[in-house]
Parts: structure tokens; C-alpha cells; sequence
């Protein structure tokens, strides 16, 4: 049991190395040269370069003085801003309804909560004696 999570051989009896020295580096297969041409020559080049591009825009603009797709994102983001600002100020029932609560004072809303339970025991009472008689 006591060999459960561990190798025979002791983890000791190899020699070790002095703290702070770096590990043996590993021994690996060379590369034949032969092998070595026939993958680079198995890739195409790639061409790396050309004008600077701001990233997610377009082709680069001819000049500097034209206006730039970011300017124009811009503009668009703007206006749709706008429409969203007035789609909410516009509001619809449930916008009118929370209006007229804000508008409230807190005994204008006791009284109305008041009247509404009176309304809901009267009905209780006239069902139930309709449901005796």
C-alpha cells in the first residue's frame, strides 16, 4: 500500500543538480537538410506591408482630407442614438401610468389604495350572499 502512488526506484538515489543551475537541455533528432528544403519550399511567401489601415475600416482613403469611414460610423451611431432617445420619450401606456405615480403624493396613493380595498370587501361581501341565498 505504501508503494500505491509511487515508482519502485527511490527519487534519491539519482545525483542532483546544485540550486539555481539550469536543467540538462534535452537531446533531439537533427532535421536532414534534404527534408528542410522540401518544407520550405512546400509554402507559399506571403507579402507583408503596404499603407497602414485603421483596424475594422475599409480600403485606406486616397487623402487625408476626404472624410474616413470612422467619421462616418460616427454620424450613423449618432443619429441612431437620437432616434432611440426619442422612440423613449415618446413612452406608451405603462410609461404614462408610472408618470402619473411619480406625480403622486404618498396620501394621494394611501387614499387610492384604501378605496380599492373597500371596492374589493364590498364585492366579497355580495358574493358571499349570494352564494347563501
Amino acid at each position: 500500500m505504501g508503494n500505491l502512488c509511487s515508482s519502485e526506484r527511490d527519487p534519491f538515489s539519482q545525483p542532483g543538480r546544485p540550486l539555481g543551475t539550469a536543467p540538462a537541455a534535452p537531446t533531439t533528432a537533427s532535421v536532414p537538410a534534404s527534408a528542410a528544403a522540401r518544407a520550405n519550399a512546400a509554402k507559399p511567401q506571403r507579402k507583408v506591408g503596404g499603407p497602414p489601415r485603421t483596424l475594422g475600416g475599409g480600403p485606406p482613403s486616397p487623402s487625408p482630407t476626404s472624410p474616413s469611414a470612422a467619421d462616418d460610423a460616427r454620424a450613423k451611431a449618432a443619429a441612431a442614438a437620437e432616434a432611440r432617445a426619442a422612440q423613449s420619450k415618446k413612452g406608451g401606456k405603462l410609461a404614462a401610468q408610472l408618470h402619473e405615480r411619480r406625480g403622486m403624493t404618498d396620501a394621494q396613493a394611501l387614499r387610492e389604495a384604501s378605496e380599492a380595498e373597500r371596492r374589493q370587501r364590498d364585492l366579497d361581501a355580495s358574493t358571499s350572499a349570494l352564494q347563501h341565498s
